[in-house]
């Protein structure tokens, strides 16, 4: 299964790490030597990194079956858990497996079967259920994020799917919060605990508060942007339909943006990640999805366009930006006869009249219609783009590579000429459609 199997210190190089922190370290050598782990620690601290080394240490190199699951609560980390362990470069397969999208894709990526299964609970119990594949050679489980899990409902499919491992030997258990309460059917016996949650670090998160005037708050989140000026950054609502409001607001006043929530389809969820990753918008409004599990860089800021209504939230949400070593701002944004929750604490208000200078978009994103399954790879998108589009090294942003179809970043001012140029081509043996997203 495995033709290129690599030592921890070649995986890191791959990913140009220098070194494991701390939590990291700890967590390889408890999980290679224990049998059940429990590891504690706050969003954006490399947890997937720590217990995928010594899980890839588990795998048998010429097994053809499952030999490890991986569950998690949402579509986006799993999708950015199947991208982390594919850059690691080790040679063995790894699909990712979720609802929100057609099960004959599943089917596709299965039916050469993975050595590492990553998947939402509902949909891996589909698998197990209809029988698609041999479930006796997983020999490892891991509950990324395991509280979420537990907060999305999702108790009962995972017991249906524990249920069904007879042969797990080694258990690791993940989250960022301290309020684990791990049920019996997970048969945790006696765990290492890894709790970094506690480290006396000193935090370089700036909680400041902004009043608004009006009860409808949009024209003060207006002030606020365009006080920021151009950085990327979430506004997170509590509500989807505050999401519409927001979203209506910000395009009437031409700010570019993304909106990200749980009532999406699962193609325009990710699509919005790819925009905003690629820098075609420097927004995301979202719901308190996105305070986790989703694959975007650090932020410079996060806004509370709604109050969060639990500390939990808040933590998570504030988890977006200040991450390890970086400086960040939560801003919080309240109408003036509205009381702050007891939970945030140590805020400065703001004046927000002095306006940052907006630059106008510069990227748009192009679609292509293949991708890895058609062995296109980056580079032959790059020489598509260099060659037949005439493009010089500056004006071609990031290439996010997908298994049926790819996404690039490219100036909007070129966006329509690109496609007129492009479209039809041939990539390897496949004619693609070019299209603007």
């Amino acid at each position: 299964m495995a033709n290129s199997i690599k030592n921890q210190q070649d995986i890191l190089a791959k990913l140009n790490i220098n070194s494991l922190n701390a939590m990291q370290e700890e967590a390889v050598s408890v999980i290679e030597t224990t049998t059940n782990t429990i590891i504690l620690s706050p969003t954006g601290t490399g947890k997937t990194l720590a217990f995928s080394l010594p899980l890839l240490k588990t795998l048998i190199s010429d097994s053809k079956e499952v030999q490890a699951l991986i569950l998690v609560p949402s579509r986006e980390l799993a999708i950015q858990i199947e991208q982390v362990i594919r850059s690691m470069g080790s040679g063995y397969k790894v699909n990712a497996v979720y609802g929100g999208r057609p099960m004959s894709k599943d089917k596709i990526e299965i039916k050469h079967t993975p050595a590492i299964l990553i998947g939402t609970p509902g949909r891996v119990l589909d698998h197990f259920n209809n029988e698609r594949f041999s479930l006796k050679h997983i020999k490892t489980l891991v509950l990324d994020e395991f509280d979420k899990s537990l907060e999305d409902g999702f108790e009962l499919e995972m017991k249906g799917i524990i249920g069904k491992l007879a042969n797990i030997n080694k258990r690791i258990l993940t989250s960022a919060t301290q309020s684990l309460t791990v049920p019996g059917f997970v048969r945790l016996d006696k765990p290492t605990t890894i709790n970094y949650l506690k480290e006396k670090t000193v935090s370089k998160l700036t909680i400041k508060t902004v009043v608004s005037k009006e009860k409808n708050k949009l024209k003060t989140l207006l002030e606020l942007m365009q006080h920021i000026g151009n950085q990327p950054g979430i506004i997170f609502c509590n509500l989807r339909d505050s999401i519409g409001q927001v979203s209506t607001y910000l395009e009437k006043n031409k700010i570019s943006h993304a909106c990200f929530s749980g009532g999406m389809e699962q193609k325009d969820r990710e699509r919005a990640l790819i925009k905003f990753r690629n820098g075609t918008c420097q927004v995301l409004v979202a719901t308190d999805l996105a305070s986790r599990g989703i694959d975007i860089s650090e932020m410079n800021y996060i806004i509370h366009y709604e109050l969060p209504r639990h500390e939990e939230e808040f933590i998570h949400r504030n988890g977006r930006t200040a991450r390890v070593n970086s400086k960040g701002t939560a801003y919080v944004l309240k109408w003036e006869k509205e009381l702050l929750p007891e939970f945030i604490k140590n805020v400065k208000g703001i004046n927000i009249s002095k306006k940052a200078t907006f630059k106008p978009q510069f990227w748009s994103t192009l679609f292509i219609s293949g991708g890895r399954k058609d062995k296109i790879s980056k580079g032959d998108i790059a020489g598509l783009f260099f060659k037949k589009g005439s493009l010089n090294k500056d004006q071609l942003g990031t290439i996010e590579l997908k298994q049926d179809c790819a996404f690039v970043a490219i100036p909007m001012s070129i966006a329509n000429e690109l496609v007129e140029k492009l479209n039809n081509s041939r990539l390897k043996k496949k004619k693609v459609r070019v299209t603007l997203l």
